[in-house]
């Protein structure tokens, strides 16, 4: 039995009762999470959309790739951190746990002073390399600079709160992001209309709320009681739940860091392309994240919910979990989908008013976001994976299909039909490819840990 259950209401008992109305609760708050967190993020782009002008608006709203290449492998490490504590508080260690969540603490802020350094030495020599437009490249690197002065924070924030999701609470990290969020918006309104700041005000603003969401964060988790408690002065890196942490993270990071290598491949097609395609890209990409952090809350749901049945040793659970959990992404992205694509005027509007980017925009958000629910799919079979112990594999296959094809699209096919409907088929053909590969991967590793079980079971009796 899991040593939370029962102590705290933010937290779900994984362990037993029915699945489907837990995982639902669970995936939730992380969603709005994600999602407050992009529409913040969104309102950076709106802001200097309106105010500004479209030099800024591609220039804060192309940099998504640039910014996940450096971010993205520190934040697949979080993701050990979620498997690994859950996996102790599923077994009932709650002394692994404690120092697990201790190491994972001070891990997120030195990574988040790498990631600082690296973005400042390298991000304008990827904007170069991508082939930037020269209109707004020089806007593109003042923003990159000032918001990577943010990492620690960043780390931080997402470190606490995959220590929060391996209890099963959710909902903390969603308050403490509205509260910043909320913060970030004024401050948007008070640097670019009151101060004509530009993308550098959005930046500063940025900053500002993702150290206030961190410090709130961190706060609380002096204030648990339990295994997740923290306790500053105990602050230290044990070495067995490092590796550990990075045995599971590091393949998830390097998996996110490929693909944002894809990413930052596409977005240097959608350059060569011109700045409109640029600006209405970056406007369908605000609804398509939407989307794919609805459909990834399930995934992180499922990761969750299979590493602590494992640990508890419950594979049947385990399998349960990960069908309900893909099944209500796949609904969750297709529900959203319609909504987007029959107000697609109207909420592209709210980023530009240029009828030529509202109309390329709409073609992208049909193409990808209509398929993204594969997406989903792929996400959540890579998270079961994880969360049974296998991290290599889904980071191999998810890098060769969804990455590789991209990359290979970008250079063979896209250069022979320069098109953006070209371009963008690469996104559901790659997760489709990507998906069907892992759902006969993780069929396997099913099989392979219910013979361990047995094994095991035999060996008792």
């Amino acid at each position: 039995m899991s040593v939370f259950k029962g102590r705290n209401r933010h937290n779900t008992d994984m362990l037993s009762g029915s699945l489907w109305d837990k995982i639902l609760m669970f995936a939730l708050p992380l969603a709005a999470s994600s999602m407050l967190q992009q529409l913040f993020n969104s309102a950076d782009v709106a802001v200097v959309g309106k105010f500004t002008g479209k030099q800024a608006l591609a220039a804060v709203g192309s940099n998504g790739p640039v910014i996940n290449l450096l971010v993205n492998f520190f934040v697949g490490i979080s993701v050990g951190t979620n498997v690994v504590i859950a996996r102790y508080i599923g077994s009932g260690n709650e002394k692994r746990a404690n120092s697990a969540a201790h190491t994972a603490v001070l891990v997120s802020v030195i990574c988040g002073f790498v990631i600082m350094a690296l973005g400042l030495l390298v991000s304008p020599l990827i904007l170069e390399l991508i082939g930037t437009p020269d209109d707004f490249i020089d806007l593109a690197v003042l923003y990159l600079r000032i918001y990577f002065c943010g990492m620690p924070f960043m780390m931080l924030y997402n470190f606490c709160s995959a220590i929060f999701r391996s209890k099963g609470d959710t909902k903390k990290p969603l308050i403490y992001l509205f509260v910043s969020g909320i913060v970030n918006v004024i401050l948007n309104l008070i640097f670019v209309i009151v101060f004509k700041m530009g993308v550098a005000g959005v930046a500063i603003a940025t900053v500002i709320s993702n150290m206030i969401s961190s410090v709130l964060m961190l706060r609380s988790l002096t204030k648990e009681e339990g295994a997740i408690k923290i306790t500053l002065k105990n602050l230290k890196i044990d070495k067995r739940n490092l590796s550990e942490i990075v045995r599971v993270g590091m393949p998830a990071g390097i998996q996110g860091m490929v693909f944002s290598i894809s990413n930052v491949c596409v977005l240097s097609g959608l350059n060569s392309l011109g700045t409109d395609v640029v600006s209405a890209s970056s406007a369908a990409q605000n609804y398509e994240n939407l989307i794919y952090f609805m459909s990834n809350s399930f995934a992180q749901a499922t990761v969750t919910f299979v590493s602590q049945n494992y640990g508890a040793g419950n594979l049947k659970r385990c399998k349960r979990a990960v069908l309900i959990g893909m099944g209500l992404s796949v609904i969750a992205s297709l529900t959203m989908f319609a909504v987007f694509i029959l107000l697609r005027t109207p909420l592209l509007g709210i980023y530009t008013d240029d009828k030529e980017i509202i109309r390329i925009a709409s073609q992208r958000l049909a193409v990808v976001g209509g398929t993204h629910f594969m997406c989903g799919i792929m996400d959540n079979l890579s998270c079961c994976m994880r969360g049974l112990g296998y991290s290599l594999e889904p980071a191999l296959i998810s890098m060769a299909g969804a990455c590789g094809l991209r990359v290979l699209w970008i250079y063979t096919v896209f250069r022979k039909v320069q098109t953006f409907g070209m371009l963008v088929a690469v996104y559901p053909i790659s997760w489709f490819a990507t998906a069907l590969v892992l759902g006969i991967v993780c069929i396997c590793k099913f099989k392979v840990a219910e013979k361990k079980s047995a094994r095991l079971a035999d060996a008792v009796e």
